[in-house]
């Protein structure tokens, strides 16, 4: 563990940097990316990708990355080896940075032979810097952090990213669920944020957060902040967690997690028998 330290004491100044960065942007020029969520891009999200990637490189030249920006150029999906791979998200939620609402980050991950080990995020207009290192606790500005510890779905509080739905892959999938859970959880939120999302589980400011058909810069960082703050991961059909293919169950507790995937599985083999039957979603 004695290299991650080195690993985390190296990245940690290249992220806080690349949050003065957002912090001083005065005017913000948006392009739509070439995929199916209506997802865009800034010039500063491939800017503080590029200084991150290069500073990297240059310190490190045997290390692979994983960058969005980079990835989002390229017909292919990202491979992880069991090299020391840095995973970044220059700027999550795009949208909300661009809108100049204060719930986005940047976020860095790293993996040395295919495990998580190393998560930094940074939200600079709150002041929130979330850091985990595998095995040591997580921790918000330096102070240790917990889930809330909920264990009860019904007073429960989620974050569920329903404009994923816009894509028609994932349409009947979200909709499905959210009939179920809008029944039964005390209070749903969207973010904007994949990575802030998994980071306010992690620090007990809600309780649960579902996600599907993302990448993995949108959860390298902050599964292993939530996992390291005792909250639970899941892959939300029940199957273990793959950092690879992202579709995520982070909750306060396994208890949690098991209640969300009852509720959810309700839905799935709902939406299953629709289909089946030749029905459209209905409410």
């Amino acid at each position: 563990m004695e290299k991650v330290h080195e690993y985390y004491q190296f990245i940690l100044p290249l992220v806080i940097e690349a949050g003065k960065v957002m912090k001083n942007v005065v005017e913000v020029k948006t392009e739509l990316k070439n995929n199916d969520y209506g997802d865009i891009v800034t010039q500063y999200d491939r800017q503080i990708e590029e200084v991150l990637i290069r500073k990297i490189k240059d310190r490190y030249p045997t290390h692979c990355h994983i960058a969005e920006e980079e990835m989002s150029t390229k017909d292919e999906k990202p491979n992880l080896t069991d090299e020391p791979t840095w995973i970044i998200d220059p700027i999550d939620g795009t949208a909300n940075f661009a809108r100049g609402i204060a719930f986005t980050c940047v976020s860095v991950g790293l993996t040395i032979n295919k495990e998580q080990v190393l998560g930094v995020v940074l939200n600079p207009y709150l002041d929130e810097l979330f850091t985990a290192i595998k095995g040591e606790g997580a921790f918000l500005n330096g102070t240790r952090i917990f889930t809330s510890g909920c264990k009860d779905i019904n007073t429960s509080t989620m974050n569920y990213e329903i404009t994923i739905a816009r894509n028609e892959k994932y349409y009947d999938l979200y909709m499905y669920r959210f009939k179920h859970l809008i029944k039964t959880v005390a209070g749903i939120l969207a973010m904007g944020s994949a990575v802030m999302g998994l980071c306010y589980v992690a620090c007990g400011k809600t309780d649960a957060y579902q996600c599907d058909g993302l990448y993995p810069w949108d959860a390298a960082a902050g599964t292993l902040i939530v996992r390291e703050a005792g909250g639970f991961v899941s892959d939300s059909s029940g199957e273990e967690f793959d950092l690879m293919n992202p579709n995520f169950l982070a909750t306060a507790s396994e208890e949690l997690c098991q209640q969300y995937l009852e509720v959810e599985g309700n839905a799935d083999e709902e939406r299953e028998q629709c289909l089946r039957e030749g029905k459209e979603y209905m409410p």
